[in-house]
């Protein structure tokens, strides 16, 4: 039987061979993955890449181990490798993070019998570290990644459904273009005008409920003896005699900077800039809103015109719904099949109230 030690492995066989020689390709491309994305970084997020990089090195000694003379010729990483080192070199730092750490949670040593129990622990905790690297870049892109998912994918819906309702109805194509492009402009300005108001009200909200550093002056002439400021901290939740505590500690510095408990990303920045939200709304409603449309800006009409539209909007829908996921650490096909449910459900109803007010026009 196959054992976990390299010095006492019986003569593998084929099978074992092809295996261990795909392991091989994939830490070696795992590892300039790493090393890519370590170069394009400084600070502490390039050494850990750097890091990542190593360890996975470590994983390929084992397996050159095992392999002998049999790891030549160097074997070729297979095409889901191949693909992420192809886009580490072209697309953004976080999106290639996303998908190194779906990659790294499929990893299959935990079921490997010559992969070291050590081995597989490793790759676990590779895609938790790169879980803790994305997690700052996911939460700085989540207003704007919210309002421009938001947006494309109602701008897509929303005039779909619109097209298909007003063409059936049996309007002629002229009317059904121009209420598209009608609705493109009053969708995509009243998402824009929308994604500002909320964000801007969502950040005073945020603004409103932290501590006001003004409070500061007011602490050398506090009442010890009534202390007040342990109100402030039971306020917040703290049980009483916590609060009384952390007031004395707070009254012996004179520091109110020690009440507020280092954060290490601003709320604020999870919400994102009112201006960054409302154009990224504004832009991706109308870029999804223009799909629908586009059919009647070629001259098509009718059912013909209503297939290419829907056809035009279902692939859209399954790429920002893919997109969604892989930012998100989810399933791609799931979230892809997810949003092209709803986006179908949706313009389906439509058409057939379309259907049935033509009818009762006739």
């Amino acid at each position: 039987m196959p054992t976990s030690n390299t010095d006492h492995i019986p003569t593998p066989t084929p099978a074992q061979i092809r295996r261990w020689r795909r392991y091989l390709a994939a830490e070696r491309a795992e590892a300039a993955i790493y090393r890519e994305l370590g170069q394009r970084r400084e600070g502490p997020e390039r050494e850990i890449l750097l890091a990542l990089a190593d360890a996975e090195a470590r994983h390929e000694s084992h397996w050159l181990k095992l392999l002998g003379p049999r790891s030549e010729p160097a074997p070729h990483p297979d095409l889901r490798t191949r693909l992420l080192g192809f886009l580490a070199k072209r697309l953004g730092f976080l999106f290639v993070l996303a998908l190194a750490q779906r990659a790294e949670g499929r990893s299959p040593y935990d079921d490997d019998p010559n992969a070291t129990v050590r081995m597989a622990a490793d790759e676990r905790i590779h895609g938790e570290v790169l879980r803790g690297l994305a997690a700052r870049g996911r939460t700085r892109l989540s207003g704007t990644f919210r309002a421009a998912v938001f947006g494309a994918n109602d701008g897509l819906v929303s005039n779909l459904a619109l097209v298909l309702g007003i063409g059936a109805t049996g309007a002629p194509p002229s009317v059904v273009l121009f209420t598209g492009i009608a609705g493109l402009l009053a969708g995509a300005l009243s998402m824009g005008a929308g994604e500002y108001v909320s964000v801007k009200s969502q950040r005073e909200l945020l603004a409103a409920s932290r501590p006001d550093p003004a409070s500061q002056s007011a602490l050398a002439h506090l009442d010890v003896d009534a202390n007040e400021l342990a109100l402030v901290y039971r306020a917040r939740g703290m049980a009483p005699e916590d609060a009384e505590a952390h007031a004395q500690d707070v009254l012996a510095t004179l520091h109110l900077e020690a009440d507020v408990p280092p954060e290490e990303l601003d709320p604020h920045e999870a919400v994102g800039s009112p201006w960054h939200a409302a154009g990224s709304s504004f832009l991706f409603f109308a870029s999804g809103a223009l799909i629908p449309v586009l059919p009647y800006l070629l001259g098509m009409a009718g059912l013909p015109a209503v297939v290419v539209a829907s056809v035009l909007v279902g692939i859209a829908l399954l790429g920002t719904g893919a997109v969604v996921g892989i930012l998100s650490g989810a399933p791609p096909l799931y979230r892809a099949l997810r949003q092209l449910a709803i986006g179908y459900g949706a313009a389906a109803a439509t058409y057939l109230l379309g259907l049935l007010f033509g009818a009762t026009l006739a």
